[in-house]
């Protein structure tokens, strides 16, 4: 399926829309990691268009994949404008109304920046969130940056990036950036209205399940918070351990009342 553009944020940003084969079901939102793309996703996005009938949009966020770049690095805040400002406008340019997003890692921190400025979704479904900086993260963001400057990841990641160096940088640099230590988004998560699947893996080498707990205690606006703690699983669930990923959304999107206000 070849890739499309939507403008939003003052920017060219690339898309794919698969199409629902069910009726009566929302459309689901991916929304990528720090350092993904619609392609890096790989045949994720059909899975679980397959599986839960559903309308499925991938995009690349600004920086990302075919997408333009942006003209100055990212800020602390960087999520909480995708989350606030840029997705509203993507989601509106596709007239998608109360989705049902799927984020990862910053796209999950991104998710609940949404739902929880009072954005109406239909259910969130995070996989490996950030809610706050931990001492693991800083390690792990670390290593990706020594990786990145001693083996050929550079040309792997290449692949996917329109300037790979530059989409690198973007996530790495403000990860790392003293001031960034501070970057917390609990305070969002008491306005998150609507029902919320938290996943994540026992052997993240980002998070810890602090995150997802977080989520759990926090988001006392939501119907329910369901957390799904798996074994062998390190930071992206959705390639680590598909099949239960891809159940447990199916699980969650058939128990939506898309009837709620």
């Amino acid at each position: 399926m070849h890739c499309r553009f939507v403008t939003a944020g003052g920017r060219s940003l690339e898309y794919q829309l698969i199409p629902a084969h069910q009726i009566n079901r929302p459309t689901l939102v991916l929304l990528h990691e720090g350092l993904g793309s619609v392609a890096m996703w790989r045949d994720f996005p059909s899975r679980l268009a397959a599986a839960t009938g559903c309308r499925t949009l991938v995009y690349s966020r600004c920086g990302y994949g075919q997408s333009d770049l942006p003209e100055a690095p990212f800020g602390a805040d960087y999520m909480h404008r995708e989350g606030r400002d840029t997705l509203p406008e993507v989601l509106a340019a596709l007239e998608i109304k109360h989705p049902v997003l799927v984020g990862h890692s910053d796209g999950a921190s991104i998710a609940l920046l949404h739902a929880g400025a009072g954005n109406r979704v239909a259910g969130l479904v995070v996989l490996a969130p950030h809610c706050f900086v931990e001492d693991l993260s800083i390690y792990g963001i670390t290593a990706a940056r020594l990786a990145f400057e001693t083996t050929d990841l550079p040309a792997k990641l290449g692949k996917y990036h329109r300037d790979v160096n530059r989409s690198f940088w973007l996530w790495n640099e403000i990860w790392l950036h003293p001031d960034f230590r501070a970057w917390n988004i609990e305070d969002c998560l008491p306005g998150i209205a609507c029902p919320i699947l938290a996943i994540q893996g026992e052997d993240d080498e980002y998070g810890t399940m602090a995150q997802i707990e977080a989520i759990a205690s926090g988001a006392t606006g939501s119907p329910g918070v369901e957390l799904l703690k798996l074994a062998d699983c390190r930071h992206s669930a959705h390639k680590d351990q598909t099949v239960a990923v891809i159940e447990a959304i199916n699980r969650f999107v058939e128990n939506l009342d898309l009837a709620a206000p």
